[in-house]
């Protein structure tokens, strides 16, 4: 068995919105069993909230299901170039903040449950400084008392999953979901995977070479070159960045770990402004 990679968007729509794939990936994320009404895909709000447009088109979500029996919400999106964490903040409260359209008051009957795939190392976080090694992050809009009990309130949960931090202490249940998409992408032709979990057991099977028709390999490499013409783009503003850096006496280590250039990269850039 091959796979097809999860980090192409072509590849992972075509996994996650299986519905099968879809129930057993938010049971295991999240720990609730989830009846979708229908599983959609660029997802977008009519007429949109607030002024960002994170697309050429639409504000929209990558994957997007409501649970009406519950008032569940849940969104995931799959990225691999752009690690601003306020741009997925932004897409979880938009789903939060768009059901007052229709309500009297300022109630939000359900529950939004954004989970963010990350399908590349981090970089270091323009606004701290820091450089994040998480598998797994989890942000809850609930309140904590002085102290410092949480009150839950709201229940609204934004989850980032990264799979090139493995932890030790990675429940099983997150695990089998971030080696998957790790497998598919360093490892497809013989992926270490657990079959043993359903859901992952079928998404290997609807993304194995043998299923994946000629159209969907056409569209994956349209993806692939939208993904180069975007990662051309940043790799454009970390060189200003770069440049800034060097102007002010950084080492290229640090500036390495600042833009995600590499040391090479940044003594090449030293030479030229020379």
């Amino acid at each position: 068995m091959t796979l097809a990679r999860l980090d192409n968007e072509v590849f992972f729509k075509k996994a996650f919105t299986d519905r099968i794939v879809f129930k057993a990936f938010v049971k295991d994320i999240i720990g609730i069993e989830v009846e979708p009404d229908k599983i959609e895909t660029e997802k977008a709000f009519q007429p949109k909230l607030g002024n960002i447009n994170f697309n050429s088109v639409h504000f929209g979500y990558d994957i997007f299901a409501e649970d009406s029996k519950k008032r569940i919400v849940v969104e995931i999106q799959k990225v691999e170039y752009d690690h601003n964490f306020d741009r997925f903040l932004h897409y979880h409260l938009q789903a939060i903040t768009e059901q007052q359209r229709s309500s009297d008051d300022y109630s939000v009957e359900k529950t939004v449950y954004t989970i963010v795939m990350m399908t590349a190392p981090y970089k270091i976080n323009e606004k701290t400084r820091e450089f994040y090694r998480d598998e797994v992050l989890i942000s809850s809009l609930n309140p904590k008392n002085l102290k410092v009990i949480e009150r839950k309130i709201f229940n609204h949960e934004l989850i980032y999953l990264n799979p090139n931090y493995k932890g030790e202490d990675t429940p099983q249940n997150y695990r089998d979901w971030l080696d998957l998409v790790y497998e598919s992408i360093h490892n497809p032709e013989n992926p270490n995977l657990n079959f043993q979990n359903a859901g992952v057991k079928r998404a290997t099977e609807i993304v194995s070479y043998e299923n994946i028709s000629p159209e969907e390999w056409e569209e994956a490499k349209i993806e692939v070159g939208r993904r180069k013409v975007i990662k051309l783009s940043i790799e454009e503003r970390e060189m200003e960045i770069a440049k800034n850096a060097i102007s002010k006496g950084f080492d290229n280590e640090t500036i390495a770990d600042i833009t995600g250039l590499s040391v090479e990269q940044i003594q090449q850039l030293r030479t030229d402004l020379r």
